[in-house]
């Protein structure tokens, strides 16, 4: 069978939810029996999100292979089987690069190098190198009207009618809001949008129309009119309380049944049954349990998509609701604790990169450190769980990284070309999958039930191993180390502690909701036990004053 595609674009505003509607439309295709892969087009300049702010782009999602892609290759990992790598997030800035390149080595033989057929091409090129399956799903980032994502809409053009009938669809999201002062669902935006498209030699095949109610179906064959699209293909992407809903509703809507359908494929039997027991699950826990996260980015969610993903399966593998309470690093700057603190089950610091809010991660750990609450510190949180042991446990008061302070007087944390070398790496940064070996009996082995595991990487600075020997003897265990010994990966102090974990990978990467990592896992397992500690705790100590008190 030749590879059968559907391309996914957006309209009205940005952020409605493409990468989720992408993903889950891959899991309705893998539970009728279909291997899929998805890939993210962006239109930006940038030749990846490497170097772009958390603040404006979100987390930067990192795959096996090193590459530094868009948060949206995490939602596709998460719905579907699928691994991504760098052939799944390609952007406006690797497509012209390539092709500048090859025009400086003459490869276009003297030929003027336009947008077509040259950028095009190139674009077609990398949709085709997407990988093996039965379904590719494209999502073209942006908004059909964007100026910068002309080229890549013509390439979709192109590409479905090079495809042929039946082998290559168009999906395009778009908002239909809900005008309160009116009491209306409104389909102009829709309209527009479609007209757009249109004007570019695009129809849409499939409309998902995202709002916050529900669609009547006089405003479904409103839109089918005027959009030039069958009723039964207008489909409600209705607001839900989780994004695992989504397949649940698009299946509901016959989304999958239409797509099928367009794309002459065989209607093998759907099974969801993996998906209403998770949101089964999500929707009736056991109990609740609050999680501090501190960090530089919390003032926007993206920054930390795939880490509140992977808490969220933490709290479904242990039965319970996970409550998130972001907590500015650099607002524990001062000599009081938020109350935040005192009332988490567990804390949490991420990874992050600069000096900006280390000393607040720094005096959030040596809570959780002094006061028995449960911790887990990832990258960056790894680092600073180093140095704060270094100054406050071993002794050694000037200690820091040179990231943060370029002499300092006690280096333990320093900069990855200073360990290894920049040539022998390959570069700045260690990005990617790398081995890790467990030391038998800890935390992380009893969480992964395996002494070797793998995880990926991003980050520049590394423990410098000179301090071990005095870390060790202060109490702190290395438990996770690369096999040929160079890089510390995991430490754990077990004095007394409940649970104390920091990693120097990125576990959060390589969750899925079928599937928690086994750190998360782990982790959320200790905060639920630990609240249950301290809330038991209270209630004895208020009975014995009631009874202690007089009549």
């Amino acid at each position: 069978m030749s590879v059968k595609y559907i391309f996914v674009t957006g309209g009205v505003v940005s952020s409605l939810g493409k990468g989720i509607a992408a993903s889950s439309i891959g899991a309705l295709l893998e539970a009728r029996g279909y291997k899929v892969a998805l890939a993210k087009f962006d239109p930006y300049i940038n030749v990846d999100p490497g170097t772009m702010s958390p603040f404006q782009h979100g987390e930067v999602y990192v795959t096996d292979d090193g590459a530094e892609t868009d948060l949206d290759l995490g939602h596709y990992e998460r719905f579907t089987s699928m691994t991504g790598s760098r052939t799944h997030n390609t952007t406006a800035g690797r497509i012209y690069l390539s092709v500048i390149e090859r025009e400086r080595r003459g490869d276009y033989l003297g030929k003027t190098v336009q947008v077509i057929p040259h950028i095009t091409d190139e674009i077609k090129e990398a949709v085709r190198r997407v990988g093996e399956a039965d379904v590719v799903l494209v999502e073209i980032g942006g908004t059909v009207g964007d100026i910068e994502s002309l080229p890549f809409l013509e390439a979709i053009r192109q590409l479905r009618q090079e495809a042929g009938r039946g082998n290559a669809i168009n999906v395009h999201l778009t908002l239909v809001p809900y005008i309160k002062a009116s009491d209306e669902l409104k389909t102009k935006p829709t309209q527009h949008s479609v007209k757009e498209l249109l004007s570019i030699g695009i129809q849409p095949d499939v409309l998902l129309c995202r709002s916050e109610r529900p669609l009547p179906p006089d405003v479904k064959r409103k839109i089918a009119l005027f959009c030039n699209v069958p009723a039964e293909a207008v489909i409600n992407a209705k607001d839900v309380p989780s994004i695992y809903e989504v397949p649940l509703q698009f299946a509901a809507e016959g989304l999958d049944e239409i797509l099928l359908d367009l794309l002459h494929l065989p209607h093998y039997e759907r099974n969801l049954e993996k998906w209403e027991a998770l949101v089964n699950r999500i929707k009736n826990p056991a109990g609740d349990v609050d999680i501090a996260v501190v960090g530089k980015y919390v003032d926007y969610g993206d920054s930390y998509k795939s880490l509140n993903e992977a808490l969220a399966h933490g709290g479904i593998a242990n039965n319970v609701r996970v409550r998130l309470h972001y907590v500015d690093a650099e607002s524990l700057e001062n000599d009081s604790y938020p109350e935040v603190l005192s009332r988490a089950d567990g804390i949490l610091v991420p990874g992050g990169f600069g000096r900006r809010g280390v000393e607040g991660m720094m005096r959030a750990i040596q809570y959780a450190r002094e006061k028995k609450v449960p911790f887990f510190g990832i990258c960056l949180g790894l680092q600073t769980a180093v140095i704060e042991y270094a100054r406050n446990v071993v002794g050694l008061e000037d200690a820091n990284s040179t990231e943060f302070e370029e002499e300092p007087k006690h280096r333990v944390i320093y900069k990855l070309r200073d360990l290894i070398g920049v040539e022998a790496l390959g570069g700045t940064m260690r990005l990617g999958k790398y081995p890790c070996d467990l030391a038998p009996g800890s935390f992380a082995a009893r969480a992964y039930g395996e002494s070797a595991i793998s995880e990926r990487h991003r980050h520049r600075y590394e423990v410098n191993q000179e301090y071990l020997p005095a870390l060790r003897d202060a109490g702190m265990s290395f438990t996770g180390m690369s096999p040929d010994g160079k890089f510390v990966e995991i430490i754990e102090l077990h004095n007394d502690h409940p649970w104390f974990l920091a990693c120097q990978f990125h576990p959060e990467l390589k969750s899925k909701p079928f599937a928690c990592h086994p750190l998360f896992r782990d982790f959320i397992r200790a905060a639920r036990a630990h609240g249950g500690a301290v809330r038991e705790a209270t209630e004895t100590a208020r009975a014995d004053r009631h009874l202690e008190s007089p009549a």
